[in-house]
This record gives structure tokens, C-alpha cells and sequence, in this order.
């Protein structure tokens, strides 16, 4: 009975659409004005989880280490640019690679100890297992990392007197930068703790929502949220302190001189691109509108200037 209440097609996932519909609709009556980016990012859920449903099946029957690993390194990248080109608003120098650094260094560790020692897999880069569980911990530090280092940069920029007062009193960029390291710190890991304090009271996690649907025992599904838990809040903590600490170095050089001008606030390059191919591709259909429009207005004047004569000479003309 589970797996037909599990067997889902498309005509569910088009039912499930209609909740859309629904915040569609009250977009529309309230005047929100996000009615067409809900419409939009529902679509793009489709596809994508599509795609990446089609790749894994694929990724799962190979059962290859390769695969594995590259499917990790390309949701790492993913979640680099997501964190690098779509969530912040502020971007230091070189800051793609060294959020790159950062994932690598704490999602791939973390999810190759966890699942060796605590979940028992073997061997720990299977596939059907590892991938969804890299994919969760690049998900969470996509978010802690977005929020520790807008913290360092916005602090750094609003509060910059008091880091220069450190460095003009002699202190090293290090101990000039510590209470920014601090705050940062405390403010993304925050969103972790608050997670754990409400687990299983006021909500029940969707990995734990899931091992039920797929058959296991109430239990086994409670320990495997808890050992993914504090995996996400190990790989969210190591991955946040690394991103701060390589922030703080970019913007307080060898020379302990704080420098704002490597901090760069215009769209990213990425949204400067797609804006001009989409201007360049509005102004040429424009265009050749225009240019279909000129073609075609002066044969219609011609012929209608040429049945007018004709109509005038007629008149014209003697009974």
C-alpha cells in the first residue's frame, strides 16, 4: 500500500500545481507582484529536479567512484555559484574560488566520515546514498556561508573606523578582524541552532519524512535525521569559518591596510551579460520589425494612393 501511495506521475505533479495556482492567485489579489516569479520558479523546480532525477538514475545504475565524484564536485560548483553569483549583494576579490575551497573542504570530508563511521555505508561513496546526502550538506552551507560573509563585508563597510582604529594602534589584520569573525560566525551558525531546538517537537524533518515513505521503521529514520543534523551543523560551521577568515585576509591586505575597493557592489558579471544578450536580442527583433514595417507601409500607400488616382480621374472625367 505504501509504494502505490508512493507511485506518483505526472498527474500528481500537475495537481500539486495548483497550490501555486493558489499563491499565484493571492499574489494577484493582494497586489504582491510576484505572482509570475512564483509561476517562473515552479517551472524551473520541474526541470531541474527532472534533469537531475534523469541524471542520477543513470549515476546510480553505473554504481561508478568517478561518477560519484564528479556529480560532488558539480553540486559543490552549483552551490558556489549560487552563493557567490545569486545570493550576495556584495562580492570580494577572488571570492568564487575561495567559496569553492570552502565547500570542498567541509562537504566532502564531512560527508565521507559520516557516511563511513556513523551511517555505516559501504562502501561510503555509494551512490544512491552519498549523493543525496552531499546534496543536503551543500544546500545548508550554501545559506550559512551567504550569510557570514555579507556580515563580514556589510560590518567591515558600516563599522570600517573601528577596524582602521585597531590597525593605526598596531594590531595585526588578525586581531584587528577577530570581533567581526566573531559576529559573523555567530550570526550564520544561528539559523543551525535554532534548527536542531525545533527538530522533531514543532516539525518533522523532510530526510526523516522521507525514510518513512520509503519503508523504514520510525526509529531508524529519528537517528538517521539526528546523524545528518550535526553533519549539516559540522559541515555549515567548518565551511562558515573558513569563507570568514579568507573574506577578512581579502579585505585586510599584508600591509594590515583595510581595503574597500576590493569589495565590488554591481550586478555580477553573469547578470551584466544576460541583461545585454537580452537588450541585443529585444533590439533586434525591434528592429527587424521596424525594417518589415518600412517594407510593407510604402506599398500599401502606393496602392492606396494608386486606387485613390485612379478614382479621382474617374470623377474627373467627363459623363
Amino acid at each position: 500500500m505504501l509504494e502505490d501511495k508512493t507511485d506518483l506521475g505526472w498527474d500528481n505533479v500537475a495537481l500539486g500545481l495548483t497550490f501555486i495556482a493558489f499563491d499565484a492567485g493571492l499574489s494577484f489579489v493582494f497586489g504582491l507582484g510576484i505572482g509570475t516569479s512564483l509561476l517562473s520558479a515552479a517551472l524551473r523546480c520541474v526541470v531541474q529536479l527532472t534533469v537531475v532525477a534523469t541524471i542520477l538514475q543513470k549515476v546510480f545504475a553505473t554504481e561508478s567512484f568517478w561518477a560519484v565524484a564528479g556529480i560532488s564536485v558539480l553540486l559543490n560548483l552549483l552551490g558556489t555559484f549560487e552563493t557567490v553569483v545569486v545570493k550576495s549583494n556584495r562580492r570580494y576579490r577572488y571570492m568564487f574560488p575561495a567559496v569553492l575551497f570552502a565547500m570542498l573542504f567541509s562537504t566532502i570530508p564531512v560527508s565521507a566520515l559520516g557516511a563511513h563511521f556513523a551511517m555505516g555505508i559501504r562502501p561510503f561513496w555509494r551512490p544512491e546514498q552519498y549523493i543525496p546526502l552531499v546534496g543536503m550538506l551543500c544546500g545548508s552551507t550554501v545559506s550559512a556561508i551567504a550569510i557570514a560573509v555579507s556580515h563580514v563585508l556589510k560590518e567591515l563597510d558600516v563599522n570600517k573606523d573601528r577596524t582602521e582604529t585597531y590597525l593605526v594602534y598596531g594590531a595585526t589584520r588578525i586581531e584587528a578582524c577577530l570581533p567581526v569573525a566573531r559576529d559573523a560566525l555567530r550570526v550564520a551558525l544561528t539559523p543551525s541552532v535554532n534548527r536542531m531546538s525545533v527538530l522533531g517537537i514543532i516539525a518533522i524533518p523532510g530526510m526523516m519524512t522521507g525514510a518513512l515513505l520509503g519503508g523504514s521503521s520510525v526509529q531508524q529514520a529519528a537517528r538517521l535525521q539526528m546523524v545528518i543534523v550535526f553533519m549539516i551543523s559540522s559541515s555549515e560551521a567548518l565551511s562558515c569559518v573558513i569563507t570568514t577568515f579568507l573574506a577578512l585576509l581579502a579585505m585586510v591586505d599584508r600591509e594590515h591596510r583595510l581595503r574597500p575597493d576590493h569589495v565590488d557592489t554591481r550586478l555580477h558579471v553573469v547578470w551584466r551579460a544576460r541583461d545585454r544578450v537580452g537588450w541585443a536580442v529585444v533590439g533586434g527583433v525591434k528592429d527587424a520589425g521596424m525594417a518589415v514595417g518600412r517594407s510593407l507601409w510604402p506599398f500599401g500607400r502606393r496602392k492606396q494612393g494608386t486606387a485613390d488616382g485612379v478614382g479621382e480621374r474617374q470623377r474627373l472625367l467627363p459623363g
